[in-house]
């Protein structure tokens, strides 16, 4: 008996999805703060605010009702026949418990019949299932925002645009203007049967589902189109719901788009990392180059980053690069397998591709880089946004930044950078400027990072490279009065005043309440002024205003290194970057970043109460305002210790530079050398801003060793970072 199928029915019109090739509308930059999303590349998409209800599966039944009207018509004579036949043999498979004509255990056995005939029902009523499932599932007007990446906008403290990333991280290629090569690639390590498959796996699909009911969770085995589904269509959701509507739509899909349609859409709208979604963008942050370029080499190792970029990228971590080696190696050989690639061609790859270090589309700005950087890791960190999320875009995120201090510190710095390069370029070559100034409450206000982030994304600000020498000699003194001194082991804590009186000779030896303070190697420890110079016995509250190094390794000492560290942690002080708890803690063995040290001043300047910096202090996303965390004042020290060292370092600052500001003027300072000549430092407060800037050498291309000065930090009463400092902040009225 032959089935003829009605003329009238018919299956739908073949919906194609393609991205058209200039790219995605509105995606131009200009300092406009952007709305809500703009139009998708991939039509079918429509604006926020107009997005329709989702129909209801009884909706969606009865819209189905129509098209399968003809099917359901055509059927029913047929069901009826077909009833009528097998009912004697359904009168015969009618169980009967227990059984007759059977002993034992076998009475209780169904039939061969009754087996095949719940078999048979089984297989009836699931097919039916999904019959009814398939008509009632449509495919989705509205895409996702896997789909329709947006950018991220940066802002100034005054609230106009800093910076913004994101729209060029994506752009659509037409599949004729993707190699061959690139596509197999990616079709023999995710799906080789992909043109001749119907659009899901059933044993994927099987995989998944027993993973799920039997360890909790869902694994992979879905099939290109599925993939895609999931990018444009649905969420990220691991459940069985969602891969079930996947194959679904996944089936239908492929009924109604070519197979190179949707191979298209897949590789212009995955993630990549590195900020890119698709081929082209990938190609161009891995490697530099457009994915016509591309060899089938690179393109196995980028078709390696779909499994999972924070996984597979080499240049994160050396797991990730042996990770990517075995699948480089895995795909190029899967591509000669499946017939796609020539051994003599595969014989030619023996050498995995390196990617690029950074991606060379994050570009925004040279100094403006650094803030990016800084202002997107306090965001993702404080508003708990994940790396791929905040990858998608659509964030504002409105910056502590003040654009009139970034410009003249970042001035200040680029006219000491181009004097030390004139007057002495042996030595300039290999110098670095970390500068950065926090107000009192927390906020960064500005930062030098560098000369250009795309040239160097070392920051600057943020390094904890060299050591603060003399300039962290206010935290000992804080600790001291803070906490009292030991002159005996068990002896009653004495109080410490800013007239009390240590030895400020050179050469000083370090004692204990046992005796002479030893090293390793045998020999007493001693202090050192700079230039070998000796005051005699001398108050602290003058030692700190002339820079006297003696008395405060003594003072540290006797009040506890423990202690020591403590009141440089809670001041600011990050603790991975503190010296070690031996008697050169008091003399800056540690080694704090510009911006940890401009913190570390602010809490003098704040009455002993410490804010941690922060970059960030809004983020929203598309208009709606995302919870941040921002740090809370705490109290570090007490609001006498703190009044006192910033007298003393004010004192330090008109003895220093007399005239630099009019009488009336508070601006407290202090510069900071290292005995073994590494690095010069200037903090410096006016107006409740604390500034820290520092100079030093060294040669990124041998070591991270820093190097001597050799005079680039030029002379004691007129340094280069005091120069920069003054610069940058002034006028000090």
């Amino acid at each position: 008996m032959q089935l003829k199928v009605p003329a009238s029915f018919k299956a739908d019109e073949t919906m194609q999805l393609r991205v058209p090739p200039e790219g995605i509308p509105g995606s131009a930059e200009g300092p406009d703060i952007p709305g809500p999303s703009g139009e998708s590349s991939i039509p079918g998409e429509r604006r926020k605010g107009r997005k329709a209800p989702r129909p209801s599966v009884r909706s969606r039944l009865a819209a189905a009702g129509p098209r399968l009207a003809p099917l359901v018509a055509f059927l029913a004579p047929h069901a009826t026949r077909l009833a009528a036949f097998l009912a004697p043999y359904a009168r015969r498979m009618r169980p009967q418990y227990p059984r007759p004509g059977r002993t034992g255990w076998r009475r209780w056995i169904p039939s061969w019949r009754q087996s095949l005939g719940g078999v048979l029902a089984s297989l009836g009523l699931s097919t039916l299932f999904l019959v009814v499932a398939y008509a009632a599932t449509d495919v989705p007007d509205n895409l996702n925002t896997y789909a329709t990446q947006q950018d991220n906008v940066y802002f100034w403290a005054d609230g106009t645009p800093m910076a913004r990333t994101g729209w060029v991280q994506r752009q659509a290629m037409p599949l004729k203007d993707i190699p061959e090569d690139v596509r197999w690639a990616v079709l023999a390590a995710e799906n080789e049967s992909f043109y001749s498959d119907p659009g899901i796996s059933f044993k994927g699909i099987s995989r998944a589902v027993f993973r799920t009911f039997g360890q909790g969770d869902t694994q992979g085995g879905s099939t290109i189109t599925q993939q895609y589904v999931k990018n444009v269509y649905l969420n990220q959701d691991q459940t069985v719901r969602r891969k079930f509507t996947e194959a679904m739509i996944a089936l239908k899909l492929d009924n109604q788009m070519s197979k190179d349609d949707i191979l298209e859409g897949y590789l212009n709208t995955s993630w990549f990392g590195r900020g890119t979604y698709g081929i082209q963008r990938a190609a161009q942050a891995y490697y530099g180059k457009d994915v016509s370029e591309l060899n089938a080499s690179e393109a196995a190792f980028l078709a390696a980053l779909l499994k999972g970029a924070g996984l597979y990228d080499p240049t994160l971590s050396g797991a990730n690069r042996a990770r990517a080696v075995e699948r480089w190696t895995w795909t190029l050989d899967r591509m000669v397998s499946i017939g796609k690639l020539s051994r003599s061609e595969r014989a030619t790859y023996t050498k995995f591709p390196e990617p690029l270090k950074s991606n060379p589309l994050y570009d925004t700005g040279e100094q403006s880089d650094y803030l990016v950087e800084l202002a997107s890791q306090y965001a993702k960190k404080s508003a708990k946004i994940g790396d791929k999320d905040f990858d998608l875009g659509g964030y504002q995120i409105y910056t502590t930044f003040e654009k009139d201090r970034e410009a003249q510190l970042t001035d200040a710095v680029t006219k000491a950078r181009a004097k030390a390069l004139k007057d002495d370029p042996k030595n300039a070559r290999t110098a670095h400027y970390g500068a950065a100034s926090v107000a009192a409450d927390g906020r960064i206000l500005a930062v030098y990072g560098g000369p250009d982030h795309r040239t160097q994304g070392y920051n600057e600000s943020n390094a904890t490279t060299v050591p603060a020498g003399s300039a962290f000699l206010p935290f000992v003194y804080a600790a001291g009065l803070e906490h009292g001194v030991h002159k005996t082991r068990d002896g009653e804590t004495t109080q410490v005043t800013a007239e009390s009186v240590y030895d400020g000779d050179d050469d000083v030896p370090v004692t204990t309440p046992e005796g002479p303070y030893w090293d390793r190697s045998g020999k007493k420890v001693a202090a050192s002024n700079e230039g070998d110079r000796s005051y005699g016995q001398i108050s602290l509250h003058r030692a700190l205003a002339l820079s006297v190094n003696t008395p405060f390794m003594q003072l540290g000492m006797d009040t506890g290194l423990d202690k020591v560290r403590d009141t440089a942690e809670a001041a600011g002080l990050l603790p991975s970057s503190l010296g070690a708890q031996v008697p050169a803690l008091s003399q800056g063995s540690s080694t704090p970043s510009a911006i940890r040290m401009a913190s570390g001043y602010s809490t003098f300047a704040a009455a002993g109460k410490h804010t941690d910096p922060y970059s960030v202090r809004q983020v929203t996303h598309n208009g709606t305002k995302v919870p941040l965390a921002l740090p809370k004042p705490a109290r570090a020290i007490g609001a006498d210790t703190a009044e006192e060292v910033t007298s003393a370092l004010t004192d330090g600052f008109r003895t220093a530079h007399p005239g630099a500001a009019p009488e009336g003027v508070q601006v407290a300072g202090k510069a900071g050398t290292t005995q073994d000549d590494k690095a010069a430092w200037y903090v410096g407060t006016h107006k409740a801003v604390s500034t820290a800037v520092v100079v030093y050498r060294i040669d990124l291309a041998k070591s991270l060793e820093p190097l001597p000065l050799n005079g680039i930090d030029g002379p004691a009463d007129d340094s280069v970072p005091y120069g920069i400092w003054s610069r940058a902040m002034s006028p000090l009225r």
